[in-house]
């Protein structure tokens, strides 16, 4: 048969019916019949005890072995015993079961293995193949052949009916965990989504209204200033309250595509970052330092923020991939940036970046917290790298740049 035709949308849609193993059942009875009736005719069953002569009794057995097969729907466990168990005795009482009989044994042994249990369907596998092995040791060529074709097929039939099983439960199994994975995708980069903006709020924004206030103090204060002066800081005010209103009304709708309200909280610094130290330290239970080198400045709001959403960061992954290990976060100060550098003596990402400092942001060794982390440096037109560090463990490292503040 082509095996096609089963996978068709007709048989499929006929099968899945309430009266479609009815309907099956009622033409196996009827083909074992008829099939029994003609070989009981033309050469006879070869029974071995005088119960099986009786033709009736022969009749019985292939109807028996063919009916339970309607009870696949309601109990898939009944038809399976009933079907093999009248089989068997086919086997034992005569030269075995119709090929109608065959047929419901595959059948009910596949949805056995396919809905029900597989051990239901793996037990009658034994059984039939020892009937073949007897019969090929003193049975006649027709009982032989027909003992070998049932045993050979079952095991084929068995094995499908438990493949598909697993293959359907491995793509449910699947399916169900790429769910999880993108609803916890979805989650951090709404939590994000909603973090980036308070910071733009708090820190952008800042700036924008600090440009607005001295474009405007400028003009009012400054003695001689030319009509076109003039109008060059009102149009610099102007701008700087537009963009302002333009950032708010985005943040808004950030926020809201966010699922956060307009709640606002004061954005951490660096001068946080010992409390920031000690809590990990309390929450991880091993050792964590911190070490600044050079001298202590105050740095840009979006600077200081960014280092320490890193840091945090950092110090988040090591509790996480290498809980229990000694952290080391560094600070060091120089005229011209900012040198951060989280080192852990954890296990480190394994043999796929082991010796290497860098991870792409397509790097399955890079998280959504590294690809974070670089995002953010970026922003503030820094660096940043990751990876196994020189000894063992994992090193973050990142590089800001620290704006003149006698420019302009």
């Amino acid at each position: 048969m082509d095996r096609s035709r089963l996978r068709h949308p007709r048989f499929v849609r006929w099968w899945t019916v309430a009266d479609g193993p009815a309907v099956a059942a009622a033409l196996l009875v009827a083909a074992a019949v008829v099939e029994f009736t003609v070989r009981w005719n033309s050469r006879g069953y070869v029974p071995v005890g005088g119960l099986a002569s009786d033709r009736v009794f022969g009749l019985l057995l292939a109807v028996s072995a063919t009916l339970p097969a309607g009870l696949l729907r309601a109990s898939p466990v009944s038809a399976t015993v009933l079907v093999t168990t009248t089989n068997v005795l086919a086997f034992a009482i005569f030269d075995g079961p119709t090929a109608a009989g065959i047929a419901a044994q595959l059948l009910v042994l596949y949805h056995a293995g396919r809905h029900a249990s597989r051990v239901l369907a793996i037990v009658p596998v034994p059984v039939f193949v020892g009937f073949a092995i007897a019969a090929a040791v003193d049975a006649d060529v027709g009982e032989r052949i027909r003992a070998v074709v049932m045993a050979s097929c079952v095991c084929v039939v068995a094995g499908a009916g438990t493949a598909r099983r697993a293959q359907v439960q491995a793509r449910e199994y699947s399916a169900a965990a790429q769910a999880i994975a993108d609803t916890l995708h979805e989650h951090a980069a709404r939590g994000e989504r909603a973090r980036i903006a308070r910071e733009l709020h708090d820190v952008v924004a800042h700036h924008i209204s600090m440009i607005s206030v001295q474009a405007e103090t400028a003009r009012l204060t400054t003695a001689g200033l030319p009509p076109e002066g003039g109008k060059r800081f009102l149009a610099i005010g102007d701008t700087a309250r537009a963009a302002l209103t333009e950032m708010r009304r985005l943040l808004g709708v950030l926020r809201e595509d966010a699922g956060t309200g307009s709640g606002r909280a004061p954005q951490p610094a660096l001068d946080q970052l010992v409390d920031l130290v000690d809590d990990a330290r309390d929450t991880a239970g091993a050792a964590t330092r911190l070490i600044v080198r050079g001298h202590v400045v105050p740095l840009d709001p979006g600077i200081e923020l960014t280092a320490y959403r890193i840091v945090q960061e950092a110090l988040t992954n090591a509790r996480r991939h290498a809980p229990g290990a000694a952290v080391d976060v560094e600070l060091t100060y120089t005229a011209e940036r900012l040198l951060l550098r989280i080192r852990d003596n954890g296990p480190g990402p394994g043999e796929a970046t082991t010796g290497s400092l860098q991870l792409s942001a397509q790097d399955p060794a890079a998280g959504h917290g590294l690809v974070g982390m670089r995002e953010r440096a970026a922003m503030v037109g820094g660096t940043f790298e990751a990876g196994a560090a020189a000894g063992g463990g994992f090193v973050v490292a990142a590089t800001l740049p620290v704006p003149d503040k006698g420019a302009g």
